[in-house]
C-alpha cells in the first residue's frame, strides 16, 4: 500500500511539473507545445485517477459498483432513450493516445452505466443503425481548440458501446456520422438509431443548430 502511494505520489508530482510547464507556454505561438502538454496533463491525470480507483477496491467494505456509479456521475455519464434512439452523453473525447495508457478511466464507468440501463429498459440491439459523434466544444473558449475528428478517441468508445447496444459495428451493419457543436461546456453526445430515422433526425438537428446561430 505505501508503495502505490509512493507512486500516485511521484505521478502527481510530474502532473504539477506538466501544470507548470502549460502556464509559462504562449499558446497562439507555441500551440504544438501546448497540444503536446496538455494531451500529457490529461493522461497523467487519467492514470492517477485509476490508480487511485484501485485504492478503493482493496477494501471489502467498499462496492466497486457502487464506486463506479458515483464515478459515472462525477464524468456526466448519462444515457437516455427517445423515439427509439439512444442517446449517451460523455466527456469530451481525448486525442488519440499516442502513448500506452489505461482506459478504463473512462471505460468503466461507462460499462457500468450501460449494464445498469439494460437492467431497467428493454432495448433490442440496433441492427442496421447509424452511430452519430456530436463533440461539443465550450463557446468560450478558442476555436483552434475544434481536431479533426481522425484525431480523436472514437473506436474504444464504439466498442464499448457496441457490446450491449449493437448486433455488430462493422460497415455491414453501422453507419457513423460525425458533428461539431458549441455550447456551455465540452462534452460528447453518442446518439445511436437506426438509418430509416436519420434523414428526419439530421435535418431537425441542422434546423435546431442554425436557429442557434441565429441568436448568438
Amino acid at each position: 500500500m505505501f508503495q502505490r502511494l509512493q507512486n500516485i505520489e511521484a505521478e502527481i508530482s510530474k502532473l504539477n511539473n506538466v501544470l507548470f510547464a502549460l502556464k509559462a507556454t504562449d499558446i497562439q505561438k507555441y500551440g504544438t507545445n501546448y497540444e503536446s502538454l496538455s494531451t500529457d496533463a490529461a493522461l497523467r491525470a487519467e492514470r492517477i485517477a485509476c490508480q487511485l480507483r484501485n485504492l478503493v477496491f482493496i477494501t471489502e467494505q467498499s462496492g466497486k459498483d457502487d464506486y463506479l456509479k458515483l464515478a459515472a456521475d462525477a464524468q456526466g455519464i448519462t444515457i437516455s432513450s427517445e423515439d427509439g434512439i439512444l442517446s449517451i452523453t460523455l466527456p469530451g473525447l481525448l486525442p488519440k493516445r499516442r502513448i500506452r495508457t489505461n482506459t478504463a478511466f473512462l471505460h468503466e464507468p461507462l460499462n457500468f452505466v450501460l449494464q445498469e440501463y439494460l437492467k431497467n429498459h428493454n432495448l433490442s440491439l440496433y441492427q442496421d443503425c447509424v452511430v452519430c459523434f456530436s463533440q461539443v466544444y465550450d463557446k468560450s473558449l478558442s476555436r483552434q481548440r475544434i481536431r479533426d475528428y481522425d484525431n480523436l478517441e472514437f473506436k474504444q468508445i464504439l466498442d464499448t458501446i457496441a457490446a450491449y447496444v449493437l448486433l455488430d459495428d462493422t460497415g455491414l451493419f453501422c453507419d457513423s456520422y460525425h458533428t461539431t457543436e458549441l455550447g456551455e461546456r465540452d462534452y460528447t453526445v453518442v446518439y445511436i438509431m437506426e438509418k430509416s430515422a436519420f434523414p428526419v433526425w439530421v435535418k431537425s438537428r441542422r434546423e435546431r443548430l442554425e436557429t442557434i446561430s441565429e441568436i448568438l
